[in-house]
């Protein structure tokens, strides 16, 4: 039977993004979750992100702080969708393709969500364009927006997403990701790491519930070093299951959604479909059918040109954003972000985060701004993912 798809001369297959423009600017069906947050759903985050801020789990320390109960940090706005943010730049057919996420936008405009707030999502398709990767050949780089109202209809925060979509014959064909075993961590290196990690938590605790002021900040001063790992299927798996879109049923989900982005065949299945939801929740689960389980199932993860289970982009993102988090304290405020996702976390991996101040100003609004670089890296020095944050510091 004659091949029907396009190749170029270098026998890559071309990558047809001919029907995103049915999709872009089109607002989408609201998306939301059942039920208004619970504290546990703060905990659970902050347990599956590895963040051990106590302010997000210890009902006694947050008590003693500026909010007076438990507040969920920035990173956990994301949970609020039913698509980690990145719907809207998942829309429209790509044949033969899978998508990893390439990074996120953030703007924080203050409101911080509580145990009881109830979160409407509002998805558009923004743009895209198609670009030649060392990962893949032609690759489609696809945005989308998502806005978060809270219950008295504040704005709390806007999520510009970046998906990367390709074709999968071309991965395998790149083999860029194709080490297959996890890589074996002595006893010593591990204790290592963890003094690495404690060394982290410590300073959260020393800054406590401390204002970390505008005027203490220097441009060129370095953040601690955080360390996450090393990853694996259970970490990965905890990730997953942190994210309350993932509870069966606990999302409320478009029946309008698009039935095909143009995955292969093998792993389209019905993640996210409403009506077999109702029937069968089971087999809307991405962690064990559809597209998603190419993280949690090393065979599927091959299948659309991994080596091995890899962990999620909106967690990357969460990990950076909880990383300048912690820096900035409880008197901060997160203003926006800029993230780009360079390499997946894998497992056997090991993440390192570093940061320092890159520059500091007074904004037209009168407050004091500083902009923190987060660089994040793995064992090997590769990069991982890279990005700026701006915050508000108290200046008193």
């Amino acid at each position: 039977m004659a091949e029907t798809v396009k190749r170029r001369d270098d026998g890559m297959v071309e990558l047809d993004a001919s029907d995103l423009d049915n999709w872009m600017g089109k607002p989408m069906d609201l998306q939301m979750m059942r039920e208004p947050v619970a504290v546990n759903d703060i905990r659970r985050w902050v347990q599956g992100m590895h963040y051990a801020n106590p302010l997000h789990f210890d009902e006694k320390w947050a008590a003693a702080s500026r909010f007076g109960q438990i507040v969920a940090p920035y990173s956990f706005t994301v949970t609020t969708d039913t698509a980690h943010g990145c719907m809207p730049a998942n829309m429209g057919n790509i044949p033969g393709s899978h998508l990893i996420f390439g990074g996120d936008e953030w703007w924080f405009f203050g409101p911080r969500i509580f145990a009881g707030d109830h979160l409407k999502c509002y998805p558009v398709p923004f743009d895209y364009k198609v670009t030649d990767t060392s990962f893949a050949g032609p690759t489609c780089f696809q945005r989308g927006d998502t806005t978060y109202v809270n219950q008295v209809g504040d704005r709390v925060a806007m999520q510009r997403s970046t998906a990367i979509r390709y074709v999968v014959e071309n991965a395998h064909k790149m083999k860029v990701f194709s080490q297959e075993e996890d890589r074996d961590w002595s006893t010593e290196e591990l204790l290592e790491l963890e003094d690495l990690k404690q060394t982290f938590i410590q300073e959260i605790h020393n800054l406590g519930h401390e204002k970390r002021l505008y005027r203490d900040v220097e441009v060129g001063q370095k953040l601690t070093t955080n360390a996450l790992g090393p990853h694996s299927l259970a970490s990965f798996t905890t990730e997953w299951r942190a994210y309350p879109q993932t509870i069966w049923f606990g999302g409320l989900r478009s029946e309008a959604r698009q039935p095909n982005k143009g995955y292969t065949p093998e792993m389209e299945g019905f993640e996210g479909d409403p009506v077999m939801e109702k029937f069968n929740p089971e087999l809307t689960d991405g962690a064990y059918y559809g597209p998603s389980r190419g993280h949690l199932q090393p065979k599927w993860a091959r299948h659309v040109g991994m080596g091995r289970g890899y962990g999620y982009g909106a967690s990357m993102g969460a990990w950076m954003l909880d990383f300048a988090s912690a820096f900035i304290g409880e008197w901060g405020e997160l203003v926006h972000a800029k993230f780009q996702y360079r390499n997946p976390a894998f497992t056997g991996d090991i993440t390192f985060l570093n940061g320092a101040v890159i520059d500091k100003k007074i904004d037209q609004d009168g407050r004091g701004i500083v902009a923190i670089e987060i660089v994040m890296k793995n064992q090997d020095d590769s990069l991982m993912a890279k990005g700026v944050v701006e915050a508000a510091l108290v200046q008193e």
